[in-house]
């Protein structure tokens, strides 16, 4: 019998750019099938939500540690920790300040800043109030996009096939809610579903693949980063799940929901990491 990762070799080659590559579609594709399934799950409730974002947070709690920071330490870095803690705080950090453009967006959109909504007379007008959260909750799913590109692609880069599909299937699987929850907020806003599921591809492919690529690329070409790069994607991804993933799953009174569905998330990736590797 064929095992996954032999399928993905006939299928990708041998070449670890090229793997990565495969890989940020393959990420990339389940993320436009999560925005595709508004057609199918037309109106999920926010429990149900809570539940498939707590879901994909506990794949990429599980993931950062198994197939990032642990390979890292143990396999890449002869047991010593501190190059892919360095990596880890230098991600964190990364995020920490991408994630500031977010309330400059906010002034873009709507002509004021956050101090001034208390006080509207002193805004410019706003064209679409109700698109405003919306645009802001896709631009932060797609800066937080970022971290799960450049991680499929270290992990190819790697050279350990079976790590890095397992590492791609979990992203791939947590992208899926995450695609559902963007569309379901843009369709809230009056946004037209078939635009906006097709506008939800592109938007995921445009940042994860070129991003896998890159991260393949890097490592490929420079080995001793790879320690550095498999933590900066680590401590980015643990900072997504911290600051946005499960703060959000927290706020609509299903915090309970929200929790077994990051229980439920760590076993299947626990799992997969078992299995395939």
């Amino acid at each position: 019998m064929v095992s996954v990762a032999e399928l993905f070799v006939r299928v990708a080659g041998e070449n670890p750019v090229i793997q990565g590559f495969v890989g940020g579609i393959v990420i990339a594709g389940l993320n436009l099938f999560g925005a595709l399934l508004v057609f199918v799950w037309r109106d999920p409730s926010e429990r149900a939500l809570d539940g498939a974002l707590g879901f994909a947070a506990g794949v990429m709690l599980a993931a950062a540690f198994t197939s990032l920071i642990i390979p890292g330490i143990e396999q890449y870095s002869g047991g010593n920790p501190i190059p892919t803690l360095v990596g880890i705080v230098l991600g964190v950090i990364f995020l920490d300040q991408a994630d500031r453009l977010v309330p400059h967006a906010h002034y873009l959109l709507t002509g004021r800043r956050r101090a001034d909504e208390a006080n509207p007379s002193t805004s410019l007008p706003v064209a679409n109030e109700r698109l405003v959260p919306v645009v802001l909750f896709i631009l932060a799913i797609t800066l937080h996009n970022m971290p799960e590109g450049l991680a499929v692609g270290v992990g190819f880069g790697s050279g350990d096939i079976d790590n890095a599909i397992s590492l791609m299937l979990a992203i791939g699987i947590q992208n899926i809610p995450e695609g559902l929850a963007v569309s379901v907020a843009a369709i809230n806003a009056g946004l037209d579903r078939r635009s906006y599921a097709v506008f939800a591809g592109l938007r995921s492919g445009i940042v994860e693949i070129p991003l896998a690529v890159v991260g393949a690329l890097a490592v490929n070409v420079v080995e001793p980063l790879l320690p550095y790069a498999m933590g900066f994607a680590a401590g980015a991804m643990l900072f997504v799940i911290s600051d946005e993933i499960i703060p959000e799953t927290h706020t609509h009174g299903y915090e309970r929901t929200a929790t077994l569905g990051v229980m439920a998330g760590v076993i299947v990736m626990l799992y997969l990491d078992v299995s395939l590797g």
